[in-house]
């Protein structure tokens, strides 16, 4: 039994979480899986360990005895793993590819945290989130921040922060603005086919607005050069240049007075950020560690 450690590490993060939904996401397996696991190890030991309840689980005597088994080989296990990346840390970059709202806006305000973290050199690479998906399972990253939800086989997908895209401008606007007047800005947009687009295309084809109608006057590849382009252009009060991103990417400005955020009538544009990485190395500790700061660092 002991070769199979899968079974008791499972039965570790169910009780540590307290639900079996839960442990499913953070194992990156279905709930039927988990449950299977658990029964196969009760199975094994001839001997009821979980009792399900409305508030969580709850464990049988046998499966206190067990839970302490487990956190001692679980802490063998870790002490021996920590002794290698040791060595292996003085060798490795940590590579963490990120998407550009990701990249440019929110991980320069976290890196000291990840530093402490990472004991070795990080290595930040800032793409389109398909790109890094699909790096993160060429094994070329070792951690995805990705802010499209491109769900691939061979991942592990948490989700992360919540996001919400605004209307902004250079040009002082109304606190709320009336979708019919969305027609008389001028409009920096995203390129065809990234997220950000599609995400505002549908939400207002929802309202009614024909984004074909707008008067297009840029269309750039990136959120910098979004941010870039609004803040550059001329004021204009009777039309103001405006277009919608990332809360994250403006907020500094926006305090500053330098920007204006407003809300669209009749739409809330949200998305959530998702970390991803390699299932097969959901047991790897130094990449947990990772995981785990980044989830506690959720604003």
């Amino acid at each position: 039994m002991l070769k199979d450690f899968n079974k008791l590490e499972t039965f570790l993060i169910v009780v540590k979480e307290k639900s079996f939904s839960k442990a499913s996401a953070k194992l990156g397996i279905s709930q039927p899986a988990v449950t299977q696991q658990i029964k196969h190890l009760e199975e094994m030991l001839d001997a009821k360990l979980i009792e399900r309840k409305k508030n969580g689980v709850r464990l049988t005597k046998e499966g206190e005895e067990v839970y302490k088994i487990a956190q001692r080989l679980t802490k063998c296990i870790q002490s021996a793993e920590q002794d290698l990346l040791k060595i292996i840390n003085k060798e490795i970059t940590f590579i963490i590819g990120a998407s550009f709202t990701i990249g440019n806006y929110i991980l320069p305000q976290i890196m000291q945290d990840i530093k402490k973290v990472v004991s070795n050199d990080i290595l930040i690479k800032v793409d389109v989130s398909d790109v890094i998906v699909n790096n993160v399972l060429d094994k070329k990253y070792d951690l995805g921040l990705i802010e499209s939800p491109i769900f691939k086989e061979g991942l592990i997908y948490r989700e992360w922060m919540d996001d919400e895209l605004v209307l902004f401008s250079n040009t002082k606007l109304p606190r709320y603005v009336k979708v019919e007047d969305l027609y008389k800005f001028q409009w920096i947009c995203r390129e065809e086919g990234s997220h950000t687009r599609k995400l505002v295309a549908e939400t207002f084809e929802k309202l009614g607005v024909s984004c074909k109608k707008f008067n297009v006057i840029s269309e750039v590849s990136s959120s910098t050069a979004v941010v870039n382009s609004v803040l550059k252009s001329p004021v204009d009060k009777e039309h103001p240049v405006v277009s919608i991103i990332s809360k994250y990417a403006i907020e500094d400005m926006v305090k500053e007075g330098r920007l204006f955020e407003a809300k669209i009538k009749g739409a809330k544009i949200k998305r959530s950020f998702y970390i991803t990485y390699l299932k097969e190395r959901k047991n790897d500790p130094f990449l947990q560690n990772i995981v785990d700061m980044l989830l506690k660092l959720k604003k």
